[in-house]
């Protein structure tokens, strides 16, 4: 009995300091988020990597609404739903993956949310505001859900990584897209948007 309480205690102990570490983490995260979505930053012909995590930016290019990403597994209010990943290309011909904000989930995997309308007035080249961030990932592997590279849009995914939603956007014309790590999280003010009130995507820590 002895043995098992003092193997019990550190166990405890441990579970302890690993929940107060996470939440420091958290706190931090969501300073630097708040500070950095203050700082107004160009993003010229640099890449999003070399700019500060959560750096505010104002693009320029053109919308592809016909070829968006869903992003499973996103909860708002205990309610299921994706959120939607929409390519923006840019004016020296880059992709930069626009996060326009959550849809709820319509109770059909077969029937998915019409993200193509609330673009409809967007024609031509268009100013984008938003604030950078990285893409969000699982905690465990067999969370993820890869897009498909062939098929209708738009096309379901669970915490992809870049050279996956690459291969999903390549074509006989572009085999090789010049997609940027990062994407923008879409401004609270821009009325292409859906329900947003960001906070910074959870890293696997």
């Amino acid at each position: 009995m002895t043995v098992l309480t003092l193997v019990l205690l550190v166990l405890f102990v441990s579970l302890g300091r690993w929940q107060w570490g996470r939440a420091e983490f958290k706190s931090a995260q969501q300073r630097e988020f708040a500070v950095g979505a203050q700082q107004q930053q160009s993003l010229g012909d640099r890449s999003t990597q070399e700019l500060a995590r959560y750096a505010r930016l104002t693009v320029s290019g053109e919308w592809d609404e016909g070829r968006q990403f869903l992003l499973d597994n996103r909860t708002r209010d205990g309610r299921a739903g994706y959120e939607v990943l929409t390519p923006l290309r840019l004016e020296d011909g880059r992709w930069l993956l626009v996060n326009r904000g959550w849809v709820p989930f319509s109770g059909y995997r077969d029937t998915l949310p019409d993200v193509t309308a609330s673009l409809a007035g967007a024609v031509g080249r268009v100013n984008v505001a938003g604030v950078l961030d990285e893409l969000p990932t699982a905690g465990l592997a067999g969370g993820r859900a890869p897009p498909a590279v062939q098929g209708p849009w738009p096309r379901v995914t669970a915490f992809p990584n870049t050279a996956e939603l690459r291969a999903a956007l390549a074509s006989t014309e572009e085999p090789s897209p010049r997609l940027e790590a990062r994407v923008l999280l879409l401004d609270e003010r821009e009325s292409v948007g859906y329900v947003r009130g960001w906070k910074p995507f959870a890293t696997s820590r």
